[in-house]
């Protein structure tokens, strides 16, 4: 990977694009928001969601500006996906086996 680094000049300087980009995350997924219910108890989970996510906001959701989505505009997609297509490429999961269940009378307290 190519590192890239320079001099930017100051007066083109704008945290403006990642500031927005961070309140669309935040307004779509409410496990960025305080004082919800839907957190990650898990860092995995979490950033499963976070990629879930852009994945989604890349490839499935025409964005207004652009009139398509970021990865046609790239030249990464020829169409729109859908959220199935998008579902389609995780590798599916095999639920692990569960042991017995104890009855009540078995359970310590």
């Amino acid at each position: 990977m190519k590192t890239v680094s320079g001099v930017p000049d100051p007066k083109h300087v704008s945290t403006s694009y990642v500031e927005r980009q961070n309140l669309n995350m935040r307004m779509s997924m409410r496990r960025f928001t305080r004082l919800t219910n839907g957190f990650s108890r898990k860092v995995e989970n979490h950033g499963h969601a976070v990629a879930l996510y852009f994945a989604y906001y890349n490839f499935c959701r025409v964005h207004q500006t652009l009139r398509v989505t970021p990865a046609m505009e790239a030249g990464l997609s020829d169409h729109v996906w859908s959220a199935e297509e998008l579902i389609s490429l995780l590798p599916e999961t095999v639920a692990k086996k569960r042991g017995p269940y104890k009855k009540r009378d078995q359970i310590s307290n």
